[in-house]
This record gives structure tokens, sequence and C-alpha cells, in this order.
């Protein structure tokens, strides 16, 4: 029995798509990972609902987006996406304005409560978990209904923003590699429930990248230095290397790629012993 394969290779081009991208806004002008990947999106022509609780910070990202000709149309959506109502209108936009939706990006996350089990405030690993994780699950449940609706073998992709820290120890405080391992797992579980859905499930894991979440912390020139140290490649990358990687995955390039964990991190995980001091935790990059 033969195979038939197409004489057209599968294209990389999102025009007419349409993106959620949760967690799309930050201060300014500065490029974090939501801002950069909404920013790709439009670039190969998918509309984006951009996604923030912060709504000056999504409308800049917006402006940005639609600054520039040819690209796919953004709008901004003001939301805390750990509540059920606020997920469920940010899918109606995308409807409402678009007419469809193929794309989900979970990309929200804090650094969160600090501490290890012995000095973690628990309220505040309750809200670190309820932010890092449980958003992503609602933002699926409202998703992924509207999704089945597309025409098509695959109708949709979700891609779950994870991190290095959930795929290695050595980070100096519990809540965040915790809930970080869970979105790699939760990925693997959501791929396998969804595929017969024709909705493909990936994680992109970033490492040692200098984002807005990590230089409004302070961080020294030492602490980077560091960082830097911690890759095989000897670099720190920014929020274009995560937002390739999503872009990559959210395209007809990846279609045969569900469930997969996808480290951006300079070869970071490769590397034996990257355990971290304190001034140089990958927490972040957000």
């Amino acid at each position: 029995m033969s195979l038939e394969i197409s004489s057209q290779p599968p294209t990389r081009s999102l025009r007419g798509k349409v993106a959620i991208v949760t967690g799309a806004g930050c201060a300014g002008d500065g490029l974090g990972n939501g801002r950069a990947i909404s920013i790709l999106l439009a670039s190969d022509g998918c509309h984006v609902v951009c996604v923030d609780r912060n709504l000056e910070w999504a409308s800049r990202t917006v402006d940005i987006v639609n600054s520039e000709p040819g690209r796919g149309e953004a709008v901004a959506a003001e939301a805390d996406v750990t509540h059920e109502k606020a997920c469920r209108r940010v899918v109606e936009l995308a409807i409402e304005r678009f007419g469809r939706l193929d794309i989900l990006v979970n990309n929200v996350g804090v650094g969160g409560a600090p501490g290890t089990a012995v000095e973690v405030d628990m309220q505040l690993w309750a809200k670190g978990l309820e932010i890092n994780v449980s958003s992503m699950v609602i933002m699926a449940k409202f998703a992924v209904p509207v999704m089945k609706r597309n025409q098509g073998e695959l109708k949709g992709s979700i891609v779950n923003m994870g991190s290095v820290a959930g795929l290695k120890g050595g980070t100096p405080h519990l809540l965040y590699p915790t809930s970080k391992g869970a979105i790699v797992n939760m990925t693997r579980a959501m791929a396998a429930h969804h595929a017969d859905d024709g909705i493909r499930v990936n994680c992109v894991c970033p490492g040692m990248l200098y984002t807005p979440m990590m230089y409004a912390g302070g961080m020294s020139e030492e602490a980077r230095e560091a960082r830097k140290k911690r890759s095989l490649l000897g670099t720190e990358g920014t929020g274009w290397d995560c937002a390739c990687a999503v872009v990559f995955l959210a395209s007809e390039h990846a279609r045969w790629i569900t469930g997969a964990i996808l480290p951006v991190d300079a070869g970071a995980t490769a590397a034996v012993g990257i355990g971290l001091p304190k001034a140089a935790s990958v927490n972040g990059g957000q």
C-alpha cells in the first residue's frame, strides 16, 4: 500500500489563523516572552488576542504589532486568567472579533512564593500554582471546544510555557520549579487527551533569558554572567528565542509534533551540574 505524500511542503504561514497569547504585555517597550510571541505570530499573518492583567501593557503590545503593515491584526484584552469567567470572555472575544480560534499560547507566569518547603508561605504557594498552572487549564477548558469546530485534520495548537527549572533541580525556591514541572507533565497529558480532537499540545522550556521579569528584579552583571556560563553556548537568550520556538510549534511545520517538551536554553539542560547559586536563579524569563 503506497502512502500518498503531497508534493507541497507544509507552510509556516499562519495567515488567517487566530491566536490567544496570555501574559502578552510588559512595561514600556521592553521585550518579554509574551510580547515577542505576539509580534512573531502576527508577522506570520496570525491575528492575535493579547491578554494581560494590565491593559496598558497589553495595549502597548497591540500598538507595536499593528504598527507594521502586512501583519495580522492584534487586539488587547484585560483579564485575570485565574478566573473562569475572564477566560471564557477572552475566548468569546477571539470569536467575536476574528470568527475562530486556532492557537492558544499559555504564557502567563510568575516567579511566585520564595523559600523552601520549610520557609514558604502557603497562601502565596497556592496563588503561585493558581497563576502558573491552573490558569493554563482554565484557558484550555474554553479554547479546546472552540478549536474543535475548525475544519481539517488538525484543528488547533496549544503551547504551554514551561522552564528549564521544571526539568532540573538546583533552584533556590520550591514554588517555581514545582509549578513548571507540573506544566511539563500537564502538557503530555493534554496532548494525549486532545489528540483525537486534532489538537496538538506542546511545551517550550526557556533557559536563561534576559527579559523584563529578570531586569525588573535588579539582576547584577555578575549574576548575568553566572547565568550565561551555565549554558553550553555560554550565551544569554531573549524573548525572541522563546518566541521563535513557540511560533514553530504553532505552525504546520510542527504538524506531526505533539506532547513534546522543547528546551530553549543554549544547551543548559544537556550540561552536567547546572545547579545555580541564588544570585543566578533560572526562575523567571517571562
